[in-house]
């Protein structure tokens, strides 16, 4: 493989380069792709990178994996292009790895400000301090370090404490989840959560065929508490899915009130939480109250991902929980994660030596600029025919049409001029969100965002259906 170019990330050049791989056979047959260690090997990157450009290749239905047996994938010439009757996430997903495109559906905030250098050249460092140390015993929960780093993070008082061994670390959120999903005994279980929800937390509960109940948020951001109330009351509910604090996509926050409202309730109930903190630390103006600081820790989950703050050089997640140890290790180490220590240990030192703090505070900043800058020129362009949601954080605008439209058929329209956009009915499994849409406001590229949202204009116009 040719060395990356100066401005990519390691994953996007092992990305272009599975890429290649698979356009090269021109039979039908299914493709063995190498394996994450040969790979890793081969182009001198770490597993974890290999693993993320794999993942990427998967979600767009390019790349399969094969229990014991690897990754396969069929040529180009048998994929279905997108706007073909494909499923639509696989549509925005195929459209956005496509060249020349304005992603506006990406949700990616670490990308505006990432923190790969300063963790590579940790790494590096670490590197030279252990040359060529014997592989330490298996971790397979995640390394000590890291896991403690974690612990002492989340610890806020001698009562909501947490241990390293509470955490555990996956090479990504998605298998994270799905080991949550396998303990906790989720299928055919009634399961409630916030709506709109993230798309790929949806999908994973839908192929786990569990129960979902979504519980629209309120204009306000807050949720309705009497409505909840009901739902507990008149559902077998095995657990409740909540944002720490910052809702994504909408960007929004409850007030403090509301999230004590809901907070008493859940402890009336009995009812197990899992708190959703992916954005926990994006909020504009951090301080405010977490669900993890009204609730019982006993009846508490916890998940997580460095990757939107960090980026894409660490795509682990991970989870807190003080329940469930001997089946949480049990599938932990029959998932055989294969994580590297070192980097690892390196994002355990950026936590240590405040490194995460200082990112933090640059990263907010920006992404609050980039927000300010979105909503002016919607405003100015599209004032009568959207409203959106002023996003409080995040990298991301929850927007709704001021006319019926099919969005759908604004997503396809789009396509043809490559912009991309993700339509609101991806955050709801029960049809809800059809008139809304997610934008992104820290995207990359010489774009002409201006350009873009009055040909998102004319979509909307030309497919009302007022």
């Amino acid at each position: 493989m040719k060395g990356p170019r100066e401005t990519d990330f390691a994953y996007q050049s092992v990305y272009r380069y599975l890429t290649h791989l698979i356009n090269e056979p021109v039979s039908d047959t299914r493709v063995r792709l190498p394996s994450l260690r040969q790979l890793a090997d081969r182009l001198s990157v770490s597993i974890s990178t290999i693993q993320y450009a794999y993942s990427l290749l998967e979600k767009e239905g390019r790349v399969y994996s094969v229990a014991k047996s690897g990754y396969y994938a069929l040529p180009v010439s048998a994929i279905n292009a997108p706007g073909n009757g494909n499923d639509l996430l696989e549509s925005v997903y195929f459209s956005a790895r496509c060249p020349g495109m304005l992603v506006l559906s990406a949700d990616e905030p670490a990308l505006l400000q990432p923190l790969d250098s300063p963790l590579l050249l940790l790494e590096r460092e670490l590197l030279r301090q252990y040359p060529r140390q014997p592989q330490p015993p298996s971790q397979p929960c995640g390394e000590l370090e890291l896991r403690t780093a974690l612990a002492a993070r989340y610890t806020t008082t001698p009562v909501r404490c947490w241990h390293a061994d509470d955490v555990y670390i996956g090479a990504d959120l998605r298998g994270v989840l799905e080991i949550l999903i396998a303990v906790l005994s989720l299928k055919d279980a009634a399961v409630v959560l916030e709506s709109p929800c993230d798309w790929a937390i949806l999908r994973l509960l839908q192929a786990a065929d569990v129960q979902v109940i979504e519980l629209p948020l309120q204009t306000d951001g807050g949720l309705d508490v009497e409505q909840l109330k009901k739902l507990l009351e008149t559902h077998p509910v095995r657990l409740v899915v909540l944002s720490s604090a910052l809702n994504m996509p909408r960007g929004s926050l409850a007030d403090d009130d509301n999230r004590r409202a809901i907070a008493q309730l859940l402890e009336q109930h009995g009812s197990w939480v899992l708190e959703n903190d992916c954005y926990g630390e994006l909020e504009f103006e951090p301080g405010g109250l977490r669900f993890r600081d009204l609730l019982d820790p006993d009846r508490l989950i916890v998940f997580s991902t460095f990757e939107k703050i960090i980026g894409p050089e660490a795509p682990y997640g991970f989870l807190l929980s003080r329940h469930f140890n001997a089946e949480l290790q049990r599938h932990f180490l029959l998932r055989a994660f294969r994580l590297s220590p070192i980097r690892q240990k390196a994002i355990a030192r950026l936590y240590g030596n405040g490194r995460i703090d200082q990112h933090l505070h640059v990263l907010r900043r920006l992404l609050k600029d980039r927000k300010v800058q979105m909503t002016q020129l919607l405003q100015e362009r599209l004032g009568d025919a959207l409203h959106f949601v002023e996003p409080q954080g995040g990298a991301t605008i929850w927007v709704r049409s001021l006319r019926q439209v099919d969005v759908r058929r604004v997503f396809q329209r789009l396509l043809k001029h490559q912009v991309v956009i993700a339509p609101g009915e991806l955050f709801s499994l029960q049809g809800l969100h059809t008139q809304h849409l997610r934008l992104s406001h820290s995207f990359g590229g010489d774009h002409d965002l201006a350009a873009a949202l009055s040909l998102l204009g004319d979509a909307l116009r030309l497919e009302s259906l007022d």
